[in-house]
């Protein structure tokens, strides 16, 4: 395996593991958030997105490479020349698989690096939904015990005017607690129709997440299973 080769199987392997401590269940998205906050990634987030893009016009340049490479030595397998030299036969076998080695390692390191860069992303979501959440629920909770505690207050003061004997003041008196009361109860509606809006979208992140993790899972074995053809053929 040349040079460029290795760097680019090591950048493989890297991108794995990073991604396998991402998707640890012991890590919240919350801390993951706080760490990306550090200091030292806000002084590297101006360079990030150049090397992001860098990277896969790299990857993409290599993957071409593999591809020209593969459809290469497909094609010379079948030529008169190789059927009559058998050493040179498994030469072109020999390169035609390094080639496609170097196709599934460019394929997978580009995909992967897509993938980094979306479950990053999610997770700040995620995060930040979270504690949006969070801050609903409490106000929505002080809402609630402030506006029972109107309604309590609004209660005894409607009792304490009906015991007036209905003159004018106790109307104007009813009237003006009805409208408080209403008033009320459209605040407790609202804060709780913002607090179901940010549970569903939490909810909908995290089975985005989910399925994300299950397609990851999915392309590491296949990634295995390809490494373990190949190691039988090298045998």
């Amino acid at each position: 395996m040349t040079l460029q080769w290795t760097a680019v199987a090591l950048f493989l392997y890297v991108e794995i593991g990073v991604l396998l401590i991402l998707c640890l269940p012991v890590v919240s998205a919350t801390r993951w958030q706080s760490i990306f906050q550090l200091r030292i990634w806000n002084k590297m987030a101006r360079f990030w997105n150049k090397f992001f893009l860098a990277m896969i016009i790299i990857l993409i340049v290599l993957f071409l490479d593999a591809v020209r490479e593969v459809r290469k030595y497909s094609g010379a397998g079948n030529s008169k020349d190789a059927n009559l030299h058998p050493n040179m036969f498994d030469n072109l076998h020999m390169k035609l698989f390094r080639a496609q080695r170097n196709l599934y390692i460019s394929g997978f390191s580009l995909f992967l690096w897509l993938v980094l860069r979306r479950v990053i992303t999610l997770i700040n979501q995620l995060a930040t939904a979270s504690s949006t959440t969070a801050s609903l629920q409490t106000k929505a909770e002080s809402d609630n015990q402030t506006a029972k505690k109107y309604m309590e207050d609004n209660e005894l003061l409607k009792q304490t005017l009906m015991d007036g004997k209905g003159n004018k003041a106790t109307a104007d008196g009813n009237e003006l607690l009805r409208k408080e009361m209403e008033k009320l109860r459209e605040e407790l509606k609202g804060s709780e129709e913002a607090l179901k809006m940010s549970q569903s979208e939490m909810e909908a992140m995290k089975k985005q997440s989910d399925g994300l993790t299950k397609e990851y899972d999915r392309l590491l074995k296949e990634h295995q299973n390809l490494q373990e053809s190949g190691d039988k053929k090298d045998d």
